[in-house]
């Protein structure tokens, strides 16, 4: 589904499909209230849907996916439940599984705040656009970033320095070392992208 969106002077569409809306009724209210659902599967370890790694409660990007369904899909409240593949044992206590659930579910009311906040992020990209102004290079979402060859070929030395000194300081921090590799490996990739055109670059003027 699309929907063409007019915000701060901008257009735009968006562009999804929600897992699905449901209908339920509640008492307090005397009538019936429309809840988007979305559901996201884990499947690396049995841990991501335990209370400790949900403590924060749901993913940033979960949320706003969430927001923008509600514009989409005309609904205040969304719920996310996070299902696991992975499984600890088949023989786990009672204990063991209340830590170690196949769920997790998190209820969202959502104000018309953040829909503000999320729309007015995706306005400023367009002005940004016209003003040929690119956002920072994110290491933590290179990946799945279908542009890395250009973005790389773009970037100036101080802006490659920059994410060197990022880079060094979460490689002396605190967080655990998966945390750690995703930034180290997108900087690895940027250089080595570089590196391969600089090359291509000297053999073309040889």
């Amino acid at each position: 589904m699309s929907k063409i969106v007019e915000h701060a002077g901008r257009t735009f569409a968006l562009f999804g499909t929600s897992d699905g809306v449901m209908r339920v009724w509640i008492p307090e209210l005397g009538r019936e209230v429309r809840v988007g659902l979305e559901v996201k599967s884990k499947q690396t370890t049995y841990a991501k849907t335990s209370g400790y790694s949900m403590r924060n409660g749901p993913e940033e990007g979960h949320v706003k996916q969430c927001v923008s369904y509600s514009v989409m899909y005309d609904v205040d409240f969304y719920v996310i439940l996070y299902v696991n593949g992975a499984r600890k044992a088949w023989d786990m206590t009672p204990a063991e599984f209340e830590k170690n659930p196949d769920i997790a579910a998190f209820g969202l009311y959502i104000t018309d705040e953040m829909r503000e906040d999320l729309l007015g992020h995706f306005a400023g990209i367009l002005d940004a656009a016209d003003k040929g102004e690119p956002p920072a290079t994110d290491l933590g979402k290179w990946r799945f970033n279908d542009f890395k060859r250009t973005i790389a070929l773009s970037l100036s030395d101080e802006e490659i320095d920059a994410l060197r000194r990022k880079v060094a300081a979460i490689q002396r921090s605190g967080l655990p070392e998966w945390q750690k590799r995703s930034p180290a490996e997108a900087l690895a990739d940027i250089e080595r992208i570089r590196a391969e055109e600089a090359e291509s670059l000297t053999k073309e003027a040889a």
